[in-house]
């Protein structure tokens, strides 16, 4: 029995799919790999162009009979790049089926921001530093500003700063997505996936005022989203990473101290790994979701649920699309 491609033919815009400097770290390229690897039509977009270009060339050199895939140049912090990268989409293959923002952890962010010199300037700049339209390389993007911290400290320019990249991208990111799965041949249909965080569940010790009430907002704009256009055969769900396995937080967790203070906090006994995220979007992404709606999708290690972790030997990690460098 021949296997059946669980996207087969489907348009997918991935935003943030990788940078020049870390191609083997990133949610977004372990699921433009995924997607190819199930039959998608991907639309690599980003907010650099060899990013974006080098996603859509890693997919054509690793995915043996992949599909026509499209590099998009967009900075998700302004509405008519967004609304311009799902009409390149449309034009290019007639369609859009899923849209999924690549990004959506702390880690993550600060391995983009070492190859984004426009954003680390932004995020750098003194206070009285006027601040110009934030770029964003995901319209899920999950920037944490160093300035963000508790309510008392946290400079309203933060909060706006954080809500305009974590909040606003991902409303515009719907807003065109949903437009254009209405008008899709043969009927309205379509997955949207939006990407928030565990710490938009639960409280954390160390403060992140504007960041964690992004990812808040994000679950529960989605949630009503969701209901708002059940009927109309498109369905929107969020994903919740928990903290991910990445060169840079492996680099600041260099003591088994560091390291034991964040473990302690997951069952499972070990970071996550972003192809986790990636198979847990293409599930969402996929007809085997086809009656789920408005969920939070928690692929988090168990912290959600922990009060005192397990003992015993860690949960072994899945293989890789993307080898780690050695």
């Amino acid at each position: 029995m021949v296997a059946t491609l669980r996207l087969d033919g489907r348009v997918c815009i991935i935003t943030a799919p990788t940078n020049p400097s870390c191609l083997n770290s990133g949610i977004g390229l372990e699921t433009a790999l995924v997607f190819a690897q199930e039959g998608a039509h991907v639309v690599c977009a980003d907010i650099n162009q060899q990013a974006a270009e080098r996603a859509v060339e890693l997919i054509k050199t690793q995915v043996s009979d992949s599909k026509e895939a499209l590099a998009v140049v967009v900075d998700c912090g302004k509405e008519q790049q967004i609304k311009d990268m799902v009409s390149k989409a449309v034009e290019k293959f007639g369609r859009l089926d899923v849209i999924f923002g690549g990004r959506g952890t702390l880690a993550d962010f600060f391995v983009n921001i070492l190859s984004c010199i426009p954003l680390l300037y932004l995020l750098l700049a003194p206070a009285s530093s006027a601040l110009p339209s934030p770029p964003s390389d995901s319209n899920n993007a999950g920037i944490m500003h160093p300035a963000d911290d508790h309510a008392l400290n946290t400079e309203e320019r933060i909060w706006d700063l954080t809500m305009t990249i974590n909040l606003k991208g991902v409303w515009w990111g719907c807003k065109y997505a949903i437009e254009a799965m209405r008008k899709n041949p043969g009927g309205s249909k379509g997955s949207i996936i939006n990407t928030a965080s565990f710490v938009a569940l639960m409280g954390a010790a160390t403060p992140q005022i504007a960041y964690t009430a992004s990812k808040g907002a994000v679950l529960a704009m989605t949630r009503e989203l969701a209901m708002v256009h059940a009927r109309e055969g498109i369905r929107l769900n969020n994903l919740c990473p928990g903290p991910l396995q990445t060169e840079l937080l492996m680099s600041f967790l260099d003591t088994p101290e560091k390291k034991e203070r964040r473990m302690v906090h997951i069952p499972m006994g070990r970071f996550g790994e972003a192809i986790e995220q990636a198979k847990a979007a293409l599930f969402l992404a996929s007809d085997d979701s086809s009656f789920i709606t408005g969920t939070d999708f928690k692929v988090d290690g168990g912290i959600h649920a922990c009060y005192v972790t397990p003992n015993g030997e860690q949960s072994l990690a899945p293989p890789k699309n993307v080898a780690p460098r050695a």
